[in-house]
């Protein structure tokens, strides 16, 4: 039976397929997209908030124990099987078919205003070349009367007064023009320079994934490798800035007592879980263009490592430039991780850091926050320069990744159509994301955003996540998952490994579901109250793609029940049976095979909830 299984196994991967010119393509494709802007502007705040360098600890016990075991899963199901993250559950468990198809839906929703943000970047790298730079003064025609520009000092009898800096107003009115919009209500009209700027972004990310690995293999050479070279440019400069070692110091300093509390431990667990990236699709694609034979368990190690030091890298650059910052307005640096140097007698130098009341999202830290501290170093146009290029290839490569993700799917689904034309449908589909990002670059783009991602991304990737988790571990099984990893390296997965997929991964998915429930509450965007029907078309947004899964499963059966009449009840449990065992047959559909052929393509008899040790 185990020969059949390969001989079986081997047929369905003999099919011609695309591969990585060379390892070094993959690896920095894997890293490339498990590196990205959450890197840079949410783990160190989580990290400060944590416990600094106590928070390292249940960090990287959530890594071993959750996000490396998922991250190798992924990656092995995709150089197993050889297709992309909906056609492959015709070889897993057919019956999970919709887990896919909710996959692809959520990388839709995410592209909808991911390569938004990337545009913000872009068009702060094109205004780098300005000198000075237009968030440094009140002299722009964007400025309102309460402008402050960076060297100005407000006497305390002003101090009531509502001053504002002049970084955060060109975010926020030459950017953005929120000014012009009053919520989801109105967007507004669409920002010229934005659009230009998101045009530029896809036309990018058309030409690096429209042959596949052959053209990412090649640009993520630039993308994945250039944000390293900023990295470590930026703290060998910020090092040499007063007050940076007390930054870092403060930045890795334990705090003990942190360890205590179990939300410490669900952030890490998010974290770790959102920076590695399953469910997304992208390890399963990436990975289905290796070489059966290739090192994935290595290749898993390597590029999880590097993931979690680029964080670490990354929080040191950042508060070596909080320390500089708290020494120039000569304030306690735990006042301006928290607060930004707020106090009560200084409306202005209230204001001059307001962007921080966005610090634990984000983009407040990159487009307001850190480009004002730049404007104060030496050589200026340089470092802003090579701090926005990273930033913009940051957010290509894992725009890159996610839509190859949604390419490689359909592609392998349908390959008589899309494979063969697969050039002229990734054009197509890139002009179909262009113009559903189009409500992204309205006076009102940043209320979508934030809701978007509020409500389309992060809870359903939790339940796609736990869905591919127990179904390969309890109905595909641990036993014939391991037979498949035998195959490719040689040895099965250890002991430890199959534990965590059985029970650890499955445990910690869980709790990070609980707790993101019950912390479940309307959506806010600073004094911004969405409306009432938006929360509930947010919930509608959220379970579509969850309702995938189901709504697959009842097709599939339907479909069964329907031509239960023609075949007798015998054949008819082998076929219903087969939902729930690896098919060989990837490109036929699952209800329209005649008996015979569905019992063929059962690749053993053993039953589906087969879970050994």
């Amino acid at each position: 039976m185990k020969r059949l299984r390969k001989r079986l196994a081997a047929a369905g991967a003999s099919e011609e397929r695309l591969e990585w010119a060379n390892k070094v393509e993959f690896l920095l494709a894997i890293i490339g997209f498990s590196v990205d802007l959450g890197n840079v502007w949410r783990f160190p705040y989580i990290c400060y908030r944590n416990g600094g360098g106590a928070f390292l600890v249940p960090y990287f016990v959530m890594f071993i124990f959750c996000g490396l075991p998922l991250f190798y899963m992924e990656m092995a199901l995709g150089q197993f099987h050889r297709c992309g993250c909906i056609s492959i559950w015709k070889r897993l468990v057919p019956l999970f078919k919709g887990v896919g198809y909710a996959t692809c839906l959520i990388d839709v929703y995410m592209g909808c205003f991911y390569n938004t943000i990337i545009s913000w970047a872009l068009f702060y790298l094109s205004s780098s070349f300005k000198w000075p730079f237009p968030w440094q003064s009140c002299d722009n025609v964007w400025n309102t009367e309460n402008c402050v520009p960076d060297n100005a000092n407000v006497s305390l009898g002003n101090a009531s007064s509502n001053y504002t800096n002049a970084a955060e107003v060109f975010f926020l009115r030459r950017v953005l023009e929120i000014q012009n919009s009053d919520g989801l209500e109105n967007l507004g009209n669409i920002r010229w320079p934005l659009l230009l700027c998101l045009l530029v972004i896809y036309t990018i990310v058309y030409f690096a994934i429209w042959r596949g690995p052959l053209s990412s293999g090649k640009a993520v050479w630039f993308t994945a490798t250039v944000p390293y070279v900023a990295l470590f440019a930026l703290l060998a400069h910020s090092c040499t800035l007063p007050g940076s070692q007390a930054g870092i110091k403060y930045f890795l300093m334990p705090d003990w007592s942190k360890l205590l509390n179990i939300e410490v431990w669900i952030d890490a667990a998010t974290q770790i879980f959102f920076s590695l990236g399953p469910g997304f699709g992208v390890l399963i694609a990436l990975a289905s263009y290796n070489s059966r034979r290739n090192n994935f368990y290595r290749d898993a190690i390597v590029a999880g490592c590097i993931n979690s030091l680029t964080s670490i890298l990354s929080g040191l650059v950042i508060f070596s430039v909080l320390g500089y910052m708290a020494d120039c307005l000569n304030k306690d640096i735990a006042e301006v991780a928290e607060t930004g140097g707020v106090n009560t007698h200084s409306c202005a130098e209230n204001d001059l850091f307001h962007g921080f009341l966005f610090f634990s999202k984000g983009p407040g830290l990159v487009f307001i926050v850190y480009p004002r501290a730049i404007s104060t170093m030496k050589a200026a146009p340089i470092w802003s320069v090579i701090f926005f290029v990273m930033l913009v290839t940051l957010g290509v490569d894992s725009t890159f990744a996610g839509f190859e993700a949604i390419l490689t799917a359909f592609c392998d689904e349908y390959p008589s159509v899309l494979e063969k034309n697969r050039k002229v449908f990734a054009m197509f589909f890139m002009i179909a994301m262009f113009f559903l990002s189009l409500p992204t670059v309205t006076y009102g783009g940043n209320y979508l955003i934030e809701y978007l991602d509020h409500y389309a991304v992060s809870y359903p990737v939790l339940i796609v996540v736990m869905a591919e988790t127990v179904t390969i571990s309890y109905i595909y099984g641990i036993k014939r998952f391991s037979d498949d990893v035998e195959e490719m390296l040689g040895v099965k997965p250890s002991r430890f490994l199959k534990l965590c997929w059985l029970i650890v991964c499955p445990a910690i998915v869980s709790m990070i579901l609980i707790f993101a429930t019950v912390q479940l509450k309307p959506l806010t965007l600073n004094n911004y109250e969405y409306p009432e029907w938006s929360l509930i078309l947010g919930w509608i947004i959220r379970l579509s793609s969850i309702v995938c899964i189901p709504y697959v499963q009842i097709y599939i059966v339907q479909a069964l029940v329907r031509e239960r009449g023609s075949i007798n009840s015998v054949n008819y449990e082998k076929r219903l049976h087969c939902l729930m065992v690896p098919s060989q047959l990837p490109t036929t559909s699952l209800h329209s095979l005649d008996a015979e052929d569905c019992a063929n393509c059962c690749m053993d008899k053993r039953h589906f909830s087969e879970v050994a040790l």
